[in-house]
């Protein structure tokens, strides 16, 4: 018997072993269980599947990310400590660009004076007859840092909506300007009247092809509506209890707007109180434009011809493109024309003879019926004739010299071969180069 009892000792103390371990295990929190899984295991790709699936149709795309992020930090834990910050959605960015019509006048300046109290950009588009009545007043509009478009030469619908190339001529004449005052061209465009009832698709078309930004306006503050509107009324339209995420707000500076300089700081504050940022219109601004209306597209209007938009149309986007400018030395003098004032065609640079002559001193006077132009430059005077293609230059104690151009009519300007116009006016080409910043003509 007692060998029996020795003989089975060994086999009681393994079934009390296993008893023992069974009871430790089963009293072993499940959390601490699982953290005693192998790694790899936890986290197979069929794991989390299993734990983040979600049934389709059942979260939105755009909350998907969110939904996700909040069953992730579920699993972890579901108390947030108090002083972690919690996110706020953040607003949506409120716009508003104050904009000017038919200036400069006397009461611009006053804008101005409001402007920079109030410490806000603007946007003016002026009238090309009213810019070159007022130049100082343009060359302070550029210096305070606004921005300034183009609202035509004279305003007169008339005019301007009897054909597209009556209306292009406007614009390239008011920009001719412009860039005499401030040394800049300006792609921003604004129609008189708005473009409802006066543009057809091809103006609309054209304008964009020709490089030019057009911008009409979702907000009327009525100041134009009719002769001396109270500053109250003005004040009333142009603060709606809900304008909108961008505002482009219409108003004038030109003759018999001084309701419109009383209107405005009250203009701003409102706009101020309401959170907007203030902004000059850039050629990236996405423009408001009105639609096309039924009339105009019906219209009969005469359209340009194919060989008028490539001679106009075509070349102009180049002027707002970029590209090296052209640099000409000659006489002791310099001047720049930037990419699209010159082009470079069979070897040759071609320019514009007004503004060359122009920027290196010289006075140029035209003759439209003739198509021809006399510049003077010192004693010198140049006849230049589009129409037989010569140059005549009269010097004091020499005979009369008459050359043979290759001479173009285009856009307005008489264009013509870079070293004819300086082999005729006397200063031979020395040297020409170019790189990747500049190009360069030195002339004696």
């Amino acid at each position: 018997m007692n060998t029996q009892w020795l003989a089975g000792f060994p086999v009681f103390r393994l079934i009390s072993l296993v008893i023992a371990i069974v009871l430790i295990v089963s009293f072993i929190p499940h959390s601490e269980s699982q953290s005693i899984m192998p790694e790899a295991a936890a986290q197979s790709p069929e794991d989390a599947a299993a734990v983040f699936k979600v049934p389709a149709g059942a979260v939105k795309p755009a909350e998907s990310a969110a939904s996700f992020a909040r069953i992730s930090s579920s699993k972890q834990s579901s108390v947030t400590p108090a002083s972690q910050p919690q996110s706020k959605p953040k607003e949506a960015n409120k716009v508003i660009y104050l904009t000017f019509d038919d200036g400069p006048s006397k009461w611009t300046d006053d804008v101005l004076a409001i402007l920079k109290k109030a410490d806000v950009p603007a946007t003016f588009f002026v009238l090309g007859e009213q810019a070159k009545r007022f130049p100082e007043i343009i060359s302070r509009i550029n210096e305070a840092g606004h921005a300034i478009g183009n609202h035509t030469y004279n305003h007169k619908y008339d005019e301007l909506y009897a054909s597209f190339g009556v209306f292009w001529s406007q614009i390239k004449e008011t920009e001719e300007v412009l860039r005499n005052i401030t040394g800049k061209r300006t792609p921003l465009v604004r129609a008189p009247g708005g473009t409802y009832g006066h543009f057809d698709t091809a103006y609309f078309q054209l304008l964009e092809q020709g490089g030019y930004k057009v911008f009409d306006w979702n907000l009327d503050s009525g100041d134009s509506k009719r002769k001396g509107v109270p500053a109250s009324e003005i004040i009333q339209n142009a603060t709606p209890a809900k304008p909108g995420d961008s505002v482009t707000l219409l108003m004038h500076d030109g003759a018999g707007h001084e309701e419109t300089v009383k209107a405005l700081p009250k203009i701003i504050d409102y706009y101020k109180s309401l959170g907007y940022e203030f902004r000059a219109i850039t050629p990236e601004v996405l423009p408001v434009q009105f639609a096309v209306s039924p009339k105009m597209k019906n219209s009969k209007r005469p359209q340009p011809s194919s060989g008028w938009i490539q001679a106009h149309i075509v070349p102009n986007a180049e002027l707002f493109g970029p590209g090296e400018p052209l640099y000409v030395e000659a006489g002791g003098l310099e001047t720049k024309l930037a990419a699209g004032e010159y082009e470079l065609r069979d070897g040759q640079f071609r320019v514009p003879l007004r503004a060359v002559m122009e920027r290196l001193g010289a006075e140029v006077s035209w003759n439209g019926l003739e198509k021809s132009a006399i510049a003077t430059w010192g004693d010198t005077r140049i006849i230049v004739s589009s129409a037989d293609d010569t140059i005549v230059v009269e010097a004091p104690g020499e005979s009369e010299k008459r050359f043979t151009a290759s001479l173009e009519w285009r856009n307005g300007l008489l264009w013509l071969p870079l070293r004819t116009l300086l082999e005729v006016t006397g200063h031979d080409i020395m040297s020409v180069t170019a790189n990747t910043e500049e190009r360069r003509v030195r002339a004696s």
